[in-house]
């Protein structure tokens, strides 16, 4: 996935405001290689720890709104201070990396940086956070506010029952009945099913 690495001047554009010094100073001081790559559909941001004398790297996705640039960027930020405590003898998602995290975001929530919405629900998740932003849908649903929104895009549980919706590589599905968490969507082409999360963006023009 291609890649660039974000000169340090213009890391303030994708943040939110009265964030750049804070920010500035942790890749300063854990010396991060911060690269900004293209959209990613699996992941919104990842970690490499140094080898040798290497950088820390950090890549996080840049069509994130700076809210979830943030967090995505501290989500990461969390697994370098983790692996700098306890190299790989911890869980990657597990207890220690979840206090680090939670200590990163505790700050930045005592800054008020974010919008009420965002701050109450990061409160809610603080001591217990999940192990990426796209596996916390209320989290995900709340942060989709603040995206610039495409025309005919929505998320799946916006769309009524039976509506048509595409992804990107053109499969066409109709949206069915949900189950405990996930909508049931049909395969037009092959009559599949599959699962959906209920904030997962699709395009659906004739909605």
């Amino acid at each position: 996935m291609p890649k660039k690495q974000v000169p340090m001047g213009q890391l303030a554009s994708y943040l939110p405001d009265d964030t750049y010094e804070a920010v500035l100073a942790y890749l300063d001081h854990y010396k991060v290689h911060l690269t900004i790559a293209r959209s990613r559909s699996s992941v919104l941001g990842d970690y490499r720890h140094r080898l040798n004398s290497e950088h820390h790297r950090i890549s996080v996705n840049g069509n994130l709104n700076k809210y979830a640039f943030l967090i995505t960027l501290l989500h990461e930020l969390a697994h370098l201070v983790t692996f700098e405590q306890f190299g790989n003898k911890v869980s990657s998602h597990g207890r220690e990396w979840k206090q680090h995290y939670g200590q990163l975001l505790a700050q930045f929530l005592q800054k008020k940086v974010f919008p009420g919405d965002i701050a109450a629900e990061l409160q809610r998740s603080l001591h217990n956070p999940g192990a990426s932003t796209c596996a916390e849908e209320g989290l995900q649903r709340i942060l989709y506010r603040y995206d610039d929104r495409k025309q005919h895009h929505y998320l799946v549980e916006e769309l009524p029952d039976g509506a048509l919706f595409a992804l990107p590589d053109g499969r066409v599905f109709k949206k069915g009945k949900k189950r405990t968490k996930r909508f049931e969507c049909l395969e037009m082409k092959t009559g599949k099913l599959y699962l959906f999360s209920p904030v997962y963006e699709v395009y659906a023009p004739q909605n």
